[in-house]
């Protein structure tokens, strides 16, 4: 085994790993802070395997879009919503868990007899270098067209419920008639009060 092949190795491994361990931090830790900024973690680890693979097209749009976009637009979307809440006891929450831990688990072992049973071709194709940019413009706006426009409109339905979620309600009463401040107190004519009343 030459010295690069076993960096590959050694870097695959702890990419790896880093993704494995930030994938259930992100969906186990209670705190939602921590969960985004290990999801960043996640995402700058899948861009280091892309790099691996010479997929440097890939990677760059997996940091710009992904950690440069959507999840900062997660952490800004968290920030933003201080609604202290007291939540209720979920009914049945034990059952809930142990159906949702069994999903989970199915789904794992799938992906493991696919990984397993696929007839993986190695070595691999290789790589084309520049021209791969140019494929996968070609492949996005022919073969991909529907699920690159549907992306979209996710990300379009993210932003708009994280406004949603952002936008906060005013409770705050008119200091000079104790009326709830709302748009139509705002517009309401009333008497100036540097006026003053003449007594006829």
């Amino acid at each position: 085994m030459t010295i690069a092949s076993s960096t590959q190795l050694i870097c695959f491994t702890v990419l790896s790993a880093v993704v494995a361990i930030g994938s259930l931090g992100v969906v186990l830790l209670p705190n939602i802070v921590y969960s985004a900024f290990l999801l960043g973690g996640v995402f700058l680890s899948v861009a280091g395997l892309y790099l691996l693979l010479n997929a440097s097209f890939v990677a760059a749009a997996q940091v710009l879009v992904y950690v440069g976009a959507v999840n900062v637009l997660i952490l800004f979307a968290i920030m933003l919503v201080n609604k202290k809440e007291n939540l209720a006891a979920i009914p049945g929450l034990g059952l809930r868990r142990l159906l949702s831990g069994a999903v989970c688990a199915g789904l794992f072992a799938l992906l493991l007899r696919v990984a397993f049973t696929t007839p993986w071709a190695t070595p691999g194709p290789e790589p084309v270098g520049d021209e791969a940019t140019i494929r996968i413009g070609e492949h996005l706006f022919s073969d991909y067209l529907l699920p690159f426009e549907l992306a979209s409109v996710l990300l379009l339905m993210a932003m708009i419920g994280a406004i949603v979620l952002a936008r906060r309600d005013v409770l705050t009463a008119d200091i000079a008639t104790g009326e709830p401040a709302d748009q139509g107190l705002i517009e309401k004519s009333r008497t100036p009060l540097l006026v003053e009343k003449t007594n006829s």
